[in-house]
């Protein structure tokens, strides 16, 4: 399968989201073996945006990897910086998965519909409340969480404090 071709402009925003993360995949001696790429299929299927360390100090052999990669896996190759390879496999180019009563938006689609743009929420979360009458099931409820919620242990929704401002801060405006 050939890999995926993206946009520069998306590879750019890719290429941003990617910074902060660390590689989840390292490709050792061996080289590109078919357990290494199981877990990197399973890894792009969680994450669909991964890092992957090569190590080895030829460059024409980790483009080649870098290559491979990307085409068995059909997944978009979207930065290569020394030994870190970066790839992207969107959520329409894996299967989709069923559930028995009816699947719940993912979080992902949730924050698509309300703002596209935005970091990762609001996203919807499956809360199991028990019922107030013990001999009855307990309740599964889809709820939307906002970027300054949290969902506690009980399954209620709190906002998050406010930042604390610094005492010095304060201090020296004041003057």
């Amino acid at each position: 399968m050939p890999a995926l071709k993206v946009s520069s402009d998306q590879r750019a925003e890719l290429r941003s989201q990617a910074h902060p993360l660390k590689p989840v995949v390292l490709v050792g001696a061996e080289g590109l073996t078919d357990a290494v790429l199981s877990e990197i299929k399973v890894h792009l299927g969680a994450h669909q945006l991964i890092k992957i360390r090569v190590f080895g100090d030829d460059r024409e052999e980790r483009i080649a990897i870098y290559e491979q990669i990307c085409d068995t896996l059909n997944a978009a190759p979207i930065q290569h910086i020394g030994k870190l390879l970066v790839i992207w496999k969107p959520e329409s180019a894996q299967p989709a998965v069923k559930t028995k009563r009816g699947a719940l938006p993912s979080a992902r689609e949730a924050a698509v519909e309300a703002k596209p743009g935005k970091g990762r929420a609001p996203r919807v979360v499956k809360v199991v409340k028990p019922s107030e009458i013990p001999m009855r099931k307990p309740k599964a409820k889809a709820v939307v969480v906002r970027g300054n919620e949290r969902v506690t242990q009980g399954g209620n929704i709190k906002r998050a404090k406010k930042r604390q401002t610094s005492a010095k801060r304060s201090h020296q405006s004041s003057k």
